[in-house]
């Protein structure tokens, strides 16, 4: 079997099913910090432009574009992080269908 991710290439393999309970525990985590760290980069970012448009005349609300390009890719960021991962059946059916291709 080939793992294609070097994070995980680098890491021993855990010892007992509490350790990879852990370290799951600890990777929803980290998952969950990163995405208010781009809530919390989007807000700043996106408050900031509007001040500008406000402070220059209030014509046509050029903040919509960023606000809703980067809206996106909030949303699907969100969506990673909060999206319940594949059950073992849904895996093993994966597996079955991948092995019944070769």
């Amino acid at each position: 079997m080939e793992v294609k991710d070097e994070k995980v290439v680098d890491r021993p393999l855990p010892a007992d099913p509490d350790e990879k309970l852990r370290e799951q525990a600890v990777e929803e985590l980290r998952k969950r910090r990163d995405l208010a760290g781009h809530v919390l980069a989007y807000l700043t970012v996106n408050i900031f432009l509007m001040v500008i448009w406000y402070l220059t005349g209030a014509g046509f609300f050029w903040p919509a574009f960023p606000l809703f390009g980067w809206g996106i890719g909030l949303i699907f960021h969100a969506w990673d992080v909060f999206w319940p991962p594949p059950s073992e059946a849904a895996v093993q059916s994966a597996m079955e269908r991948i092995v019944r291709r070769r």
